[in-house]
């Protein structure tokens, strides 16, 4: 990795703090804002965590063909901008309306910042060290949100509407202070493999979608989030408060668990993952997944004591802890190096597209489910994480050696033009 490479990925990645530090400022108190301090009621809470996931949809299609045009960063910019005003918005509105519009400017700028983003992290790292990369990010991401969150819950009173503008205030200046920190960035040209594919031209959804490997791994990456991501605060915990009686506090350990076991992990994960075959990687995953699952069943369908289902139900939420750690390093590198060069931004958009999807179909399938069919319910999800590794395998079978064993690269990275790569960092 170059000088230049080394110095425009700490401030990517400080920017990857600083986002996910205010968005934990204000996520976790975001229903309890809008039903009960403003007194707009549950159907309108409800509506804006819908919006949010409505946003996303409407503006990630197009935001990757803006960044293959533009560039991540003039994207990114003016994603953080539409976030801030959005955030703001919110922290003001006092009526329905006024709450949604913010909330749909705030969804769309936070879901256009994650591909643009993870171009950047793309055009600033060589294959040999975007697994490193991408797993620095998911670990500032994990420890910014939850600093955000512990920091927020001692700024907010449900009594005062006053303590929640305070909050999105703080998160609008987030948004504002990686503005300032991302216009100091000067985006490399990244080293390429050579035997890595080349766009004919601009980029399409039609030349996306020609590419089998990338669409196996868009299925995929599908079932990952609705099987996991998409469970976590609706089907999963449901089914935790419903069959196995788990409290709202062991609720809180149970995901302030999963955290832990992500920032605690992530480095001795990624020593093991990084050498290793990224679909066999991703397949195992599968594996330790359904074993959560099997483990969250014996905590709402044993016969155990209280004590005993809650110590399950927590250890359900640290093996997708586990699980999520082998995957950072491991899929979204593997999405920037399907991509044709040129391409990053569309792939990671169409990537970013299909998890949006995920979380918000998994939800509104998991949340009845885990509510009222327990047993259904566990031994669905438990085929859907089987169903993870099947469809790994199958995608190694797609993927060149380099794609699925990028260490295989190191030796064949050549910067562009044919110059030697530097290797001071």
């Amino acid at each position: 990795m170059t000088r230049a490479m080394g110095a425009a990925m700490r401030r990517i990645h400080v920017g990857n703090a600083l986002s996910a530090f205010g968005l934990g400022f204000t996520v976790p108190y975001l229903y309890v804002y809008v039903a009960q301090v403003r007194g707009l009621g549950a159907m309108t809470a409800g509506l804006v965590l819908a919006v949010f996931a409505v946003a996303a949809l409407v503006v990630l299609p197009f935001a990757g063909r803006a960044i293959v045009r533009r560039g991540p960063l003039p994207v990114l910019l003016t994603a953080l901008v539409a976030a801030a005003v959005g955030a703001l918005g919110l922290g003001l509105a006092s009526n329905a309306a006024a709450v949604l519009s913010a909330a749909a400017v705030l969804g769309a700028g936070q879901a256009v910042t994650q591909p643009a983003l993870a171009t950047m992290i793309v055009d600033s790292s060589t294959a040999d060290t975007r697994s490193r990369a991408f797993a620095m990010q998911f670990f500032l991401q994990n420890l910014g949100l939850g600093v955000g969150g512990l920091i927020g819950g001692h700024l907010v009173d449900t009594s005062s509407a006053a303590s929640f503008t305070l909050l999105f205030a703080i998160e609008a200046a987030m948004f504002l202070l990686l503005v300032v920190v991302m216009t100091t960035v000067r985006l490399p040209h990244a080293p390429r493999i050579e035997a890595a594919p080349v766009a004919s031209g601009r980029g399409s959804w039609k030349q996306l979608l020609g590419n089998r490997a990338m669409v196996q791994l868009c299925v995929l990456g599908f079932v990952l989030f609705f099987a996991c991501y998409g469970q976590f605060e609706s089907g999963l915990s449901a089914y935790g408060v419903e069959a196995a009686g788990i409290s709202t506090s062991a609720l809180g350990t149970a995901l302030a668990a999963n955290t832990l076991v992500i920032v605690v992990a992530q480095f001795a994960v990624l020593r093991f993952v990084e050498r290793r075959r990224r679909s066999r990687v991703i397949a195992v995953v599968g594996l330790i997944w359904a074993v959560a699952w099997a483990v969250a069943g014996y905590a709402g369908l044993g016969h155990g004591s209280q004590e005993m289902a809650t110590a399950a139900f927590v250890s359900t939420y640290a093996l997708f802890g586990l699980g999520e750690a082998m995957l950072s390093p491991t899929v979204a590198p593997l999405v920037a190096d399907l991509a044709p060069e040129g391409m990053a931004g569309q792939y990671n958009s169409a990537f970013a597209l299909v998890k949006q999807l995920a979380l918000a179909v998994g939800p509104a399938v998991g949340g009845p489910l885990g509510a009222s069919l327990h047993a259904p319910y566990i031994v669905a999800f438990l085929l859907f994480s089987l169903g993870i590794s099947f469809l790994a395998v199958r995608l190694g079978r797609q993927l060149t050696e380099v794609q699925d064993q990028p260490w295989l690269a190191k030796s064949r990275v050549v910067a562009r033009g044919g110059a030697p790569v530097s290797a001071d960092v």
